[in-house]
């Protein structure tokens, strides 16, 4: 039986263009806060929480993860009628956990695309729900069908989605 190690130096840390870390989690913002306007079912969808998975998995940098979330989730709490500090801090968590996470699996692998993001949107929605019902005092309920259908749709959504962000990676 054969044990593989992988350091640090050997796992590949991909960098972007300023252009594509500044617009493409803005395009997602304002996407998630016009589209479901007018389309209800995009509502299924976080895509503002599938870009910050991808860079975040990408780079294998926690801090960085944890600040693009961070900025991902207040500019997003910004759009909504909740309080500030909810997207915020459950895209913080999830950019964090995600750069740490990176490291040690196959992220180019479309499965392991797939249940990365299906784990992460129920870790966000879980974090969302906790702050914002015990810290924000918001009056929430646990939607568990509708929370397993987004996060299933939310996990088909990430595989062609980041493969066409693989094309917009700088190796290091």
């Amino acid at each position: 039986m054969q044990t593989s190690i992988t350091s640090r130096a050997q796992v590949h840390v991909h960098r972007f263009s300023l252009l594509v870390m500044l617009g493409v989690p803005l395009l997602a913002i304002f996407l998630q806060a016009y589209v479901p306007i007018h389309f209800r079912l995009f509502s299924f969808l976080d895509l503002p929480l599938v870009i910050v998975i991808f860079f975040a998995v990408e780079r294998h940098e926690p801090v960085a993860g944890m600040l693009m979330g961070a900025l991902v989730g207040l500019v997003q709490d910004g759009l909504t009628q909740q309080p500030i500090g909810l997207y915020g801090i459950a895209k913080t968590v999830v950019g964090f956990l995600a750069s740490s996470l990176g490291v040690r699996f196959d992220a180019e692998n479309p499965s392991s695309r797939f249940l990365v993001t299906v784990g992460f949107y129920l870790l966000h929605q879980g974090v969302y729900f906790v702050v914002g019902r015990g810290l924000a005092g918001e009056a929430m309920q646990f939607r568990w069908g509708h929370l397993a259908i987004a996060a299933l749709v939310n996990g088909a959504l990430a595989v062609p989605l980041f493969a066409l962000l693989d094309q917009a990676k700088q190796s290091t």
